[in-house]
């Protein structure tokens, strides 16, 4: 018998399984700087304990992004080591602020299946959650990923696809983010002198700014997540594959986007929830990642007079300036090099 783990494929998987996955992280300062020279996020809130703490939190707290990456990369030797590709997101819900020193772990629920015409691969959705050591949940999200079968041609169970959320409620929203001092928060220090009523529902703004990726970028990235997924890592097999070189993991072009979105959204310090999420297409080694905004809503979050939350548009595109705010047209057809459509809920002092 096999000692080593060949991870699931497509007919493994079975609606209504429960995988609790292997092995705790504790998240150390060491991952914050690590994160940070990765990406070069600079939301005051993740890089000033001073800041933090004047606002009322008890330190500066770890970036949303990381928070997201850790628990993510838990699961994947369990649902995507054999993946095609991560497709997209949806439902997600950042439950309670992560600190260096808090121990994640992760659990995860197959809620949907569905083969492919091809007979070759598969779509698995499931609903993960991260938990620090005590029980508290810090996140929920649903994912969907390609999955490739074991044996091309296999019987395939009837399929079934989850009804997802467009959007989660704005009342929903906030349990990761303690009441603030908002009169403390100090636009000089945050780099940003808009606040939530300076935003209005169709605004467009242009990051400007762009940043290239290198190999060794997103191999630490992906090491530091602990995920282990082939299609990232091993270039004797993905230089036979379809693209013929690793794919960058797509966590990997949120997190840059993210911390371009700095550049005119410098207050919206903490992402809430993930609405929905499509990875439109790949990025290798040696692109360079832009990005822009689309301001979809903006709401009041009922018991906080402290912050206001904006529904966010991230578009990422590679090699592609977005001055000119490349989406999609009427059909669904992306605009050519945009890889990232991502809808989020953030949060900025009113």
């Amino acid at each position: 018998m096999t000692k080593t783990n060949p991870g699931n494929f497509f007919e493994d998987f079975y609606v209504g399984q429960v995988i609790r996955h292997a092995t705790p992280r504790t998240v150390t300062e060491g991952d914050v700087a690590h994160y940070t020279a990765i990406y070069g996020p600079r939301f005051a809130v993740q890089s000033s304990e001073a800041f933090a703490r004047k606002l009322g939190y008890p330190r500066a707290p770890i970036d949303d992004l990381l928070t997201f990456h850790i628990v993510f990369g838990k699961t994947v030797p369990d649902i995507s080591l054999n993946a095609v590709a991560n497709l997209g997101y949806a439902g997600g819900r950042f439950l309670a602020p992560v600190y260096p020193g808090d121990t994640l772990s992760a659990v995860s629920e197959v809620i949907g299946l569905k083969e492919n015409s091809n007979g070759k691969t598969g779509v698995v959705y499931v609903r993960s959650t991260g938990y620090k050591s005590d029980g508290t949940e810090v996140l929920d999200y649903v994912r969907w990923v390609m999955v490739n079968k074991r044996e091309p041609g296999s019987p395939a169970p009837a399929p079934v696809v989850p009804t997802l959320p467009e959007s989660i409620d704005p009342d929903a929203l906030g349990d990761a983010c303690p009441m603030l001092s908002a009169h403390a928060w100090d636009a000089a220090l945050a780099g940003s002198r808009f606040r939530f009523a300076d935003y209005v529902a169709g605004e467009r703004i242009d990051h400007v700014d762009g940043m290239t990726v290198e190999e060794t970028d997103h191999m630490l990235a992906t090491r530091l997540y602990q995920n282990t997924a082939k299609v990232h890592f091993n270039q004797h097999t993905e230089g036979q594959g379809r693209f013929g070189r690793r794919l960058i993991y797509g966590g990997h072009v949120i997190s840059l986007a993210r911390a371009l979105s700095f550049n005119g959204l410098g207050s919206a310090f903490h992402i809430a929830a993930i609405n929905a999420g499509r990875h439109v297409a790949p990025l290798f080694a040696g692109d360079t990642v832009y990005a822009w905004s689309e301001v979809i809503d903006t709401a009041r979050i009922e018991g906080r007079n402290d912050v206001g939350a904006l529904r966010l548009r991230l578009v990422a595109t590679k090699n592609r300036p977005c001055a000119d705010f490349p989406y999609a047209d009427d059909n669904g057809v992306y605009a050519e090099n945009v890889i990232l459509d991502f809808d989020y809920w953030a949060l900025m002092p009113v």
